[in-house]
């Protein structure tokens, strides 16, 4: 492992991708990885050098030529396989209708985005998270999962669903207990625009045959790979370029479980896609939105800052990140707002309800964030002065405050192994965090049934456990999938 390991190094100047917990063909034996394992090389020799968030059963990086690559699937996950490509344990190119490069990609639970440095957008995968991609008509219009919190609820373009989406479905009607919180310790005393925006399919070469596979799996247990029920469905979409008004260029994009946010040059935010729970942020609950619309993020008086007393700092948003069924932006004078679904409290206002526009986190009053992430019921953000908060479902530890508490308010999490370190890089899976140290030290809690932690087992974490490189890599960059963890490390 560690020749291995040095070899693609050094074919890129130093650097090697690790991976960890379920992908399942990126082993012979189809096993969990339970602790960090060199990526192969790829076919072409092209090093990978990015590591991308999202991937249920894949994982996904981006190599020094700038072509998106994509490996560990199964036919066995047919979601996975579909978006994924024809991809076992080497990474290969995915097949995109763009000579462009990609700087930039996520996956949600069942499609995925990518950005090229030309400020375009690919999105594939689930058809109604792809825009204005028509679904299948002979299918049934009935919702597999209620809207819970009983509004109207308002649509774009409504799609049918199935039990496919199991794997987003609210666990229990009950909210396990729940800690509203208080006070927050620290270690230390655009305008809005209803242009639409249009998707153009393109031919591809291979996509074609790899959409022939029309199984669709899902995961009855909330999101694991063990249980899950098939059912044939005509419901993937190839790559699909969204054409962009003349001038937006996008950098950045993050996928949830159904849903997407895009963000431009200028610091604007689209969103399209599923939008139940207010995930969208465009004020109603939206079953389907089939064309990115502009998030209006500032001076919105029926918005969440006026609720909260106080007004949104900055002009502009400056990253973006997804969970299961909500979003988070961070502005660019460090105001965290979320929005959508709060059942668990991932939108960190002290309740369980809902929030159908971007709301202002006052509980991190005076404090500036400097990153996001989001899971499937959690989320974190870490400050500018490398501080970890977390609030939301705490079912498998994930929050990394020791207990299972949920936390509807953001909680520091004072963890001893932290507390002489600086964080840079926070990540989130389904049910498992990470995060990364200007040492360049990974440390992983929360759930590890596939060894996600890579901790070299699959007991569950509560609080921060750092995790250890065989070789003594140190990480530059880390990233998340939905029941693995990738790692980009310089090896010394």
């Amino acid at each position: 492992m560690r020749d291995e390991a040095r070899n693609n190094a050094a074919a890129s100047g130093g650097c090697s991708v690790r991976m960890w917990g379920y992908l399942p063909a990126a082993s012979p034996q189809r096993a969990p990885l339970l602790q960090p394992t060199p990526v192969p090389m790829t076919p072409l020799n092209d090093p990978l050098k990015t590591v991308c968030n999202g991937g249920c059963g894949f994982g996904i990086a981006i190599s020094e030529s700038g072509k998106l690559n994509t490996w560990g699937s199964t036919t066995e996950l047919g979601q996975c396989y579909l978006i994924s490509g024809k991809q076992q344990e080497v990474p290969e190119p995915y097949p995109l209708p763009t000579d462009s490069p990609i700087v930039q990609a996520a996956g949600g639970w069942a499609h995925c985005a990518a950005v090229t440095g030309e400020g375009e957008v690919y999105t594939w995968g689930w058809s109604e998270c792809v825009p204005n991609v028509k679904p299948n008509p002979d299918e049934s219009e009935q919702q597999a999962d209620d809207i819970s919190a009983g509004a109207p609820s308002t649509s774009v373009q409504l799609s049918p669903r199935n039990n496919a989406v199991a794997a987003l479905s609210k666990p229990s009607s009950s909210v396990p207990s729940l800690r509203t919180g208080g006070g927050l310790p620290t270690k230390q005393s655009g305008r809005q625009s209803h242009r639409n925006l249009t998707c153009k399919t393109t031919e591809t070469k291979g996509v074609e045959e790899i959409l022939k596979k029309r199984k669709v799996v899902s995961f009855e247990d909330g999101g694991s790979p063990e249980s899950p029920t098939a059912a044939e469905e005509n419901v993937f979409a190839p790559p699909c370029l969204v054409n962009l008004d003349p001038g937006i260029r996008i950098t950045t994009v993050a996928a949830g479980g159904r849903h997407t946010l895009a963000l431009s040059d200028v610091g604007q935010v689209w969103g399209w896609g599923y939008g139940g729970e207010g995930q969208l942020g465009l004020g109603s609950r939206m079953r389907i939105v089939s064309s990115p619309q502009q998030i209006p993020c500032f001076n919105l008086p029926e918005s969440g800052m006026a609720r909260s007393g106080a007004p949104i700092s900055g002009s502009f948003i400056k990253a973006i990140a997804c969970g299961g069924r909500h979003s988070a932006v961070l502005t660019d004078a460090g105001d965290l707002l979320t929005f959508g679904w709060g059942l668990y409290g991932q939108v960190g206002h002290g309740s369980t309800e809902d929030e159908l526009s971007p709301c202002h986190v006052s509980a991190l009053g005076g404090l500036r964030v400097a990153g996001i992430a989001a899971g499937l019921w959690h989320t974190l953000c870490i400050t500018d002065i490398g501080d970890v908060y977390a609030f939301g479902g705490n079912q498998f530890g994930q929050l990394g405050v020791g207990g299972n508490t949920a936390e509807m308010s953001p909680r520091l999490i004072d963890a001893p192994l932290l507390e002489d370190e600086s964080s840079v890089a926070v990540a989130c899976g389904a049910r498992h965090s990470v995060v990364l140290t200007g040492s360049g030290k990974i440390f992983a809690w929360g759930w590890n049934k596939y060894g996600q932690l890579g901790l070299g087992d699959n007991n569950n974490r509560d609080l921060p456990v750092q995790i250890t490189m065989n070789d003594g890599g140190r990480a530059a960059s880390i990233a998340c999938g939905w029941w693995h963890t990738l790692a980009s490390v310089h090896i010394k």
